[in-house]
């Protein structure tokens, strides 16, 4: 039976796979839903944790035939070897993972006999792979503070971004500019309301907002001018003219935030 994959942003779990015991019938149909599940959906591999079963079970394609893995332990390893990594949880997403070059690893057969196994190559990227589930985690914990930052921006915008023919239409730092366009928009309603208040001691509380707001209009636009710079930059391919983009953005924003405080200064300051 072919069962549905667990993806993102559903949680695996938060348990260690649980190890099998009894070898029985129950055990024999969960190993064959995940070669149906494999062979419906292309997959060189599965385990058990992908299809929402919490137990230490991994199957890899062999050629024609299948590797059953229950309760598979790595014991050894050596050696280390970077691989571009995919994997169904992800919406096939790909990071950059160091791995084992080479590997060994107990495990036993449906029969419940222990067995040994070593393992090179891709072979042993893929054990690998799937031994991360087992814990209830992905690569995202095996990788490097850089690959995990453009990792998660592949993740907010559901694409393999950063590569040379790739270039979002919308970005994180439009949320900030819309933060600091409504802010803005909320002084413009105080300044125009000073024009319909006579009391002093109003008005010298609608300054202090203006005053206040100013401070932190700036420094979201001092956020975006950093942030968006570090954003366009994981776009080669659209770089150069959100640059220009950006620069302009924050002038005309800081242009529009000193005349608004400018005409709140001669208008509502008492």
């Amino acid at each position: 039976m072919v069962r549905e994959i667990v993806k993102y942003p559903s949680p695996l779990s938060v348990e260690y796979g649980v190890d099998v015991r009894v070898f029985d019938e129950k055990l024999f149909a969960l190993i064959d839903d995940l070669k149906d599940t494999m062979n419906e959906n292309n997959l060189d591999a599965l385990s058990a944790f992908q299809i929402g079963e919490y137990l230490n079970l991994i199957i890899i394609r062999d050629g024609d035939t299948f590797l059953e893995l229950i309760n598979p332990r790595l014991i050894t390893h050596s050696g280390r070897v970077v691989t571009e990594e995919k994997t169904a949880y992800y919406g096939d997403l790909s990071a950059n993972v160091e791995r084992y070059e080479k590997i060994s690893i107990v495990y036993q057969d449906r029969d419940g006999n222990n067995k040994t196994l070593q393992a090179d190559g891709s072979l042993a990227v893929v054990i690998q792979r799937k031994l991360d589930y087992t814990f209830g985690a992905t690569f995202l914990g095996k990788l490097s503070e850089s690959e995990r930052e453009k990792f998660e921006a592949k993740l907010q915008y559901g694409a393999d971004v950063g590569t040379a023919d790739y270039c979002p239409t919308t970005f994180f730092r439009d949320k900030i500019l819309k933060a600091i366009n409504i802010s803005m928009l909320l002084m413009v309603f105080a300044l125009i309301g000073s024009f319909f208040v006579s009391e002093a001691d109003v008005l010298e509380s609608m300054w202090h907002y203006q005053l206040y707001a100013s401070f932190f209009v700036l420094a979201l636009n001092i956020f975006y001018f950093f942030y968006a710079q570090y954003e366009g930059k994981i776009y080669t391919s659209c770089t150069s003219c959100q640059i220009g983009n950006i620069v302009g953005t924050f002038a005309i924003s800081i242009t529009k935030l000193t005349l608004l405080m400018v005409a709140s200064y001669f208008i509502i300051n008492p």
